[in-house]
């Protein structure tokens, strides 16, 4: 878009057999959905195995895989109709995750995918560091926390250590 291109770093076969996989957002979304050879090779993307997350646009990628089904998503405001199209409810929120799939609305919002993907994969003390990281000078309090508000009720509960 915009002149910007993006050099693969692997297949999408790799990519389906990832500990987790980003649907990123673009404005050709609605025509992978229409591709059969992609869509057949990302019918390889199983929940049950791995964390899968959208970005806008990807919600309808996961919505046409019958990863939502059962799942309300969140999206940008131009891709909620056709994910509303497909049957699946979208929420008016910029984060929402259910067991091992992840959605986020707004460009802005990706943060949470990756902070919920850290959170789950290494845990939240290495989330919360990365959040740190990245936010904007005289705003990282503020801004991990917010983050946090976000993500922290579509994470696992762990129980305590038995002392």
């Amino acid at each position: 878009m915009n002149g910007v291109v993006i050099e693969r770093m692997s297949t999408l076969e790799e990519a389906c057999a990832a500990d987790a996989v980003i649907v990123g957002s673009g404005i050709a979304t609605r025509e992978v959905v229409e591709d059969p050879a992609i869509m057949n090779i990302l019918r390889g993307l199983d929940p049950s195995r791995r964390l899968i997350a959208a970005q806008c646009s990807g919600a309808l990628v996961l919505a046409r895989l019958g990863l939502l089904d059962s799942v309300p998503a969140c999206t940008d405001l131009t891709t909620k109709p056709w994910v509303v199209a497909a049957g699946v409810e979208v929420l008016n929120q910029p984060f929402y995750a259910e067991d091992n799939i992840a959605t986020a609305g707004g460009c802005l919002a990706s943060h949470y995918l990756a902070a919920w993907i850290i959170a789950r994969l290494v845990g939240d003390t290495a989330a919360e560091a990365a959040l740190h990281y990245v936010a904007p000078v005289g705003e990282k309090e503020e801004y991990v926390e917010r983050a946090r508000r976000n993500i922290t009720p579509y994470l696992p509960v762990v129980p305590p250590a038995l002392v």
